[in-house]
């Protein structure tokens, strides 16, 4: 299994053990807490972290990080980046924090609670007093997958909230973004394949050397997922790479997909 479960030790004041449960992404180098009902990670942010560019002391912000999956993936592959997480549901915020803690990123991880649709120009990552102000390097960010008057929504909050547009569209997760990079930063964004020309047009004008990554099922199937990564002010054309296939005939993940999902291997854009 990619997402291992274990007993989760809840804190004093915390949610109890049948909230909040204790999982393990790549191979068990990243321990998470999240909720046992509702939005849950699974594959799509270990793979958005896998396709964030970052390196050495690199910035990056994740954009509705949630419980902090994939800020903890890319923090278990890389050593020296720092992170901002910005979150607008309490609870997932609060996760995120008793995440990085769990970890051992503290140092190198600040969540806020904020909405993306008011992210501010300038946002904290980590207790560096050089991160207390300046733009990001990088922005990854896995939104919410469906536009809010068309799909169906889940009773329960913070999994609507997490598949569901709200407050922020994919306009204002894209604009966000911008705000947030320095220029010549990158955005990197997993979704829908079928919201591929939205992104693209919403990328318009801001972004360019856009490079689309599918994801596909299997061989010879449809993708559902693609990652798209652009850079703020660039004007390089757009690039379709062949992206990876996640699972073979007999159902398991490919190897080239244990090499990201367990291994903790960066997915190569070149």
């Amino acid at each position: 299994m990619i997402l291992e479960s274990i007993p989760a030790t809840p804190p004093p004041d915390g949610p109890t053990g049948d909230d909040v449960t204790e999982d393990t992404l790549l191979g068990g180098r990243v321990r998470l807490l999240q909720p046992a009902q509702g939005y849950r990670a699974a594959i799509d942010p270990v793979l958005l972290a896998a396709a964030t560019p970052a390196a050495g002391a690199d910035r990056v912000v994740d954009l509705g990080c949630g419980a902090g999956a994939a800020a903890f993936c890319l923090t278990a592959r890389l050593d020296g980046v720092r992170v901002a997480g910005l979150e607008v549901q309490a609870a997932a915020a609060d996760l995120a924090r008793r995440n990085a803690e769990l970890n051992g990123v503290a140092s190198r991880v600040r969540i806020t609670l904020g909405d993306t649709a008011q992210a501010p120009a300038h946002l904290p990552a980590g207790s560096d007093p050089d991160l207390v102000s300046g733009r990001f390097d990088h922005v990854m960010t896995n939104p919410p997958f469906y536009p809010g008057a068309r799909h169906t929504r889940s009773p329960r909050v913070g999994k609507a909230a997490s598949h569901g547009e709200g407050t922020a569209d994919l306009a204002t997760w894209i604009a966000a973004a911008a705000r947030l990079l320095a220029p010549r930063g990158t955005l990197t964004m997993i979704h829908r394949a079928d919201r591929v020309d939205e992104i693209l047009a919403r990328l318009a004008g801001r972004f360019g050397a856009v490079v689309l990554y599918p994801l596909w099922p299997r061989a010879g199937v449809e993708a559902k997922r693609v990652i798209i990564r652009a850079r703020l002010g660039a004007r390089s054309p757009a690039r379709l790479l062949p992206g990876l296939v996640l699972h073979g005939e007999g159902g398991g993940y490919t190897p080239a997909a244990e090499a990201v999902l367990r291994d903790g291997a960066g997915l190569d854009f070149q």
